[in-house]
């Protein structure tokens, strides 16, 4: 049996195909063998836990699709389709990026209440004020929301690679707002008596507030270089700097419009001083022998005077020290 290959308008066409000619006359394919069209050569085998051979088939998404909706309709779609199988037969799903995605999601919930217990526990433990917790607390959902607003602008999905990014600038967001949380306490602090708190609480934003913006916004930039990548590489890591981005330059403005405005409503009431926190006086008790260890290491200035005259090159800049004070007397 001879199976043709490629292209054939009709069997009869492949039946009058012409092997050879002997003596003028021509024989034909029909002639020395029977003719007939079959399927083609197996080049693969699918299996499906060693229980025996499947048919396969992927579900492929277009760039820029949102991917948890394109799963979504494929299993509508196979919802559909599943009366009209034969019987016996069913559609089983091996790989579903779904549940990764659902999962990326419960991580980024799950961080930013961890991140925000941890704040908390920081700000009431080092400057015994409830309240004060609250102006980072806050700042870190509004900031996570407008980096979501932006992923939505520009049709940025929440996948994997996106989320790691916003998960990525958490621990960052909130560092601008603990500084100046703390400074407005050292402000209040040492504010004299009769001066208006918020008149101590401006001066303390005012006086870290610059700084503050633009270590986020060099923070920011950082991640700048990932937009030159390209083919597979940046449709990769493109998502995740593009939300890393947003994350900390919502930081960067927050942490200078919403964070003073914040403590101006919550950073009131009774302030501990920083020497009356049993915390505080622990922890300066330990670090301050040894700052005191480590300066009285540090070699006195005669000494390292008479190192530098004892060697070649301290020889030498005494010669031409007292050379130039000579010529200067002799004139």
């Amino acid at each position: 049996m001879v199976r043709g290959r490629g292209y054939v308008k009709s069997l009869a066409d492949l039946e009058k195909a012409v092997v050879k000619a002997d003596g003028g006359v021509p024989v034909l394919l029909k002639d020395v063998a029977r003719v007939e069209l079959g399927p083609d050569e197996r080049r693969g085998v699918a299996e499906l836990n060693g229980e025996g051979e499947v048919a396969s088939g992927i579900v492929l998404q277009r760039f820029g699709a949102n991917a948890l909706e394109v799963i979504a309709n494929a299993k509508s779609r196979i919802s559909e389709l599943m009366p009209s199988l034969p019987s016996g037969s069913e559609i089983v799903p091996v790989y579903d990026r779904s549940t990764l995605i659902e999962a990326a999601i419960e991580t980024l919930k799950g961080t930013l209440v961890e991140e925000s217990i941890v704040v908390a526990l920081v700000t009431i433990v080092f400057l015994l004020h409830v309240r004060s917790a609250l102006v980072a607390i806050l700042m870190l959902p509004v900031g996570i929301l407008i980096a979501f607003v932006a992923m939505r602008a520009l049709g940025i999905g929440a996948n994997i690679m996106s989320l790691g990014g916003i998960a990525i600038a958490v621990g960052a967001m909130i560092d601008a707002a603990i500084v100046m949380i703390e400074n407005a306490h050292k402000h209040l602090e040492r504010a004299p008596e009769g001066k208006p708190r918020i008149e101590s609480v401006i001066e303390a934003a005012s006086e870290v507030g610059p700084s503050l913006f633009f270590s986020l916004a060099i923070i920011t930039v950082s991640f700048l270089p990932i937009f030159t990548l390209e083919s597979q590489e940046g449709r990769l890591f493109g998502p995740l700097a593009f939300t890393k981005t947003f994350a900390m330059a919502a930081a960067a403005l927050l942490s200078v419009t919403l964070v003073p405005a914040l403590m101006v409503l919550f950073v009131r009431g009774r302030i501990i001083p920083e020497a009356k926190n049993p915390v505080n006086r622990i922890l300066i008790a330990i670090y301050r022998p040894i700052i005191r260890g480590v300066l009285k290491a540090k070699p006195s200035r005669s000494r390292s005077r008479s190192r530098r005259s004892r060697s070649p090159y301290g020889r030498r800049r005494g010669l031409a020290a007292n050379l130039c004070l000579r010529s200067t007397k002799a004139r």
